[in-house]
């Protein structure tokens, strides 16, 4: 079983607008292998002295650091907890609460805290997690396999998924007539594989709803271009294995979907990029921090690219957008880019974490808005 669970986009929105005394954001490097999860341990408890000793340090309430620390500490002793992880974990804990991620993601280890959370690494997880679903599918068998990054790929089990294309309309070969004599032949059989299609992804659907994940088909022929044709689930990847699956494994599965997520995320970025260019001319561009605040306030950012690996802290005014920046990082003040992201996430906008090599202008955030500054 893969232990990953990358929040939706929903529930990242309900992390960005969260709101306590004290908000700590932990973010660390774990591993699959559970002989080798001590020193993640270790260093997730190294994490949480350090959260604790920036809510002394700001004269933090002490009865509700004790039931911050509780919490926290129970995870630490959860061995149970511990024997499962992927690549990396984010814990998002408050005095009454605490939330984990398990990420297929490599993320740098970092602590914040502040009186939000800090989901910028989280953000880079829910644009291009380096997960996907294969669907497998041939006229002789069907399976749905899930993969996370580097993790072992794995068949998941799909209620109600028809064993083959004969089995799902009660006959033992395509090649059977039916009662009438109507169905047979080259068209009969798209007859059929179109009846066999739609079992799928009704089955599908029981599975995917609600998941963002992409899919992936792997497919040859009319039940490539019958499925692509007839697929409800909307994250369905436009590029396909164009291979029969029925020879391949789950790893060699894998191994030739990575480059189509890869080519998919290019594209993607190449997009936003294009459009930046061209909305620059149009003065509705922008990779000024204090510029992008202040659109986000009023709903102004349409598309905004931010880079997840580096905290810039602050304040953005609730009103005015305005911006204040300081020179050290503790209890009190946030991410503004972050901030920034979740009041362009509420209006709306398409926001992306992505490497700062991916950001026009190589800043830490490019924001294309709405209407011209």
């Amino acid at each position: 079983m893969l232990y990953v669970d990358i929040p939706t986009r929903s529930e990242f929105a309900k992390l960005s607008g969260a709101r306590a005394d004290a908000c700590v954001s932990i973010y660390l490097k774990t591993t699959p292998v559970t002989q080798e999860v001590a020193a993640s341990r270790i260093e997730f408890g190294n994490l949480v002295k350090e959260a604790q000793a920036q809510l002394q340090d700001a004269g933090f309430d002490k009865r509700r650091l004790a039931s911050l620390l509780d919490g926290l500490n129970d995870l630490l002793d959860d061995d149970e907890f511990w024997r499962f992880q992927a690549n990396s974990l984010a814990v998002f804990a408050t005095p009454d609460s605490i939330r984990t991620h398990r990420l297929a993601n490599d993320l740098v280890s970092m602590v914040q805290v502040s009186d939000r959370f800090h989901l910028k690494p989280l953000l880079r997880a829910i644009t291009f997690p380096h997960s996907a679903f294969i669907l497998a599918l041939s006229e002789n068998a069907v399976r749905l396999v899930e993969m996370h990054a580097e993790l072992p790929p794995e068949t998941v089990k799909v209620p109600g998924m028809p064993a083959d294309a004969a089995s799902s309309i009660g006959k033992s070969t395509l090649n059977d007539r039916s009662f009438s004599g109507r169905i047979h032949g080259s068209e009969g059989q798209n007859v059929r594989f179109q009846q066999y299609v739609r079992q799928v992804d009704a089955a599908l659907r029981q599975v995917l709803s609600g998941r963002e994940m992409p899919l992936i088909l792997a497919a040859t022929g009319r039940l490539a271009s019958i499925f692509a044709q007839t697929c409800s689930y909307p994250h369905l990847l436009k590029d396909a294995i164009a291979d029969s699956p029925d020879q391949f494994s789950e790893a060699e599965l894998a191994s030739r979907a990575r480059p189509l997520l890869d080519k998919a995320y290019a594209q993607e970025i190449a997009g936003i990029r294009a459009l930046f260019d061209k909305r620059a001319s149009e003065n509705r561009t922008t990779t000024d921090i204090s510029d992008a605040a202040r659109a986000a306030t009023f709903g102004g950012v349409q598309t905004l690219l931010i880079d997840i690996d580096t905290v810039v802290p602050g304040f953005v005014d609730d009103e005015d957008g305005a911006v204040t920046f300081v020179e050290e990082d503790d209890a009190e003040a946030y991410g503004i880019v972050d901030e920034i992201a979740a009041r362009a996430l509420a209006s709306g906008a398409r926001v992306m974490g992505v490497r700062r090599d991916d950001i026009p202008g190589g800043n830490e955030l490019a924001a294309i808005l709405r209407y011209p500054i």
